[in-house]
């Protein structure tokens, strides 16, 4: 079961945090789907690696930027057309409340919200000018539930999703769709130190009722999805594939 290899022939998709884990399976989908992928990440090197594994028929354009600079910011809004994008890239600083400090709170406040939004804003001018796009904001269960060591986590998602819903509402007379996709825990580089703690994840697999974890492709299909013409109605929602967790 796939989706048509020519969903987004002719179509420009720009996926931030692309080299390793969920975004890597988005930029991969993506290209193997007729898209011309740009594929944001910091290091170089990390996207080499990303491009040795691009489809044979896909295209694949690697930028090397930190996400929250002002030069990157100006690239995108220069780009001469850009249909889709997917804010990807994000942070996580585990630890109980009374033991957060300023410096992760600038952490994951400063990549999780403050660069989305400012990209969101970049990547309008392309977009205004076309006439139409659509955005994914990668947001989590945990802008719906609670967690402990997780409140500049659940925070910034939380975040995310205002700035979705009143994005959507702003854009959508322009033709512009913007919404989220919701994970649960996907086994990533970033996720794995804490799924190798045995009571930690005992813990997840007991709030997940289908009983596994997401995989990166899970993620990359309902992202694929949004972005797609067949969410042509869909704007200012959640898509989340989590399992069934916040079902409980």
């Amino acid at each position: 079961m796939s989706f048509s290899s020519d969903l987004f022939t002719d179509k420009t998709i720009m996926i931030t945090g692309a080299s390793k884990g969920i975004g890597k399976a988005c930029a991969l989908l993506a290209a193997s789907l007729g898209a011309h992928v740009i594929a944001v990440s910091r290091t170089q090197r990390d996207l080499d690696v990303l491009l040795v594994d691009a489809p044979s028929n896909g295209h694949i354009e690697t930028w090397a930027f930190d996400v929250q600079s002002s030069d990157f910011h100006q690239k995108v809004a220069s780009l001469p057309r850009l249909d889709g994008l997917i804010n990807n890239a994000g942070i996580n600083k585990v630890a109980p409340l009374v033991d957060q400090t300023h410096d992760n709170y600038d952490a994951v406040m400063n990549l999780n919200v403050k660069s989305t939004y400012f990209l969101c804003q970049a990547a309008l001018t392309p977009m205004l000018a076309a006439g139409k796009g659509s955005i994914v904001n990668m947001s989590s269960q945990m802008a719906f539930v609670g967690a402990p060591s997780r409140t500049l986590y659940c925070m910034s998602k939380q975040a995310i999703e205002g700035l979705t819903r009143a994005m959507a509402v702003e854009l959508g007379a322009q033709n512009i769709r913007v919404n989220t996709v919701a994970p649960t825990f996907v086994k990533t580089p970033m996720t794995q130190p804490m799924l190798e703690n045995k009571e930690f994840y005992e813990y997840v697999m007991s709030m997940l009722p289908l009983g596994r974890l997401a995989q990166p492709q899970d993620i990359a299909n309902a992202c694929m999805y949004l972005l797609s013409d067949m969410a042509n109605m869909i704007t200012g929602t959640s898509l989340k594939v989590d399992g069934g967790w916040t079902a409980r």
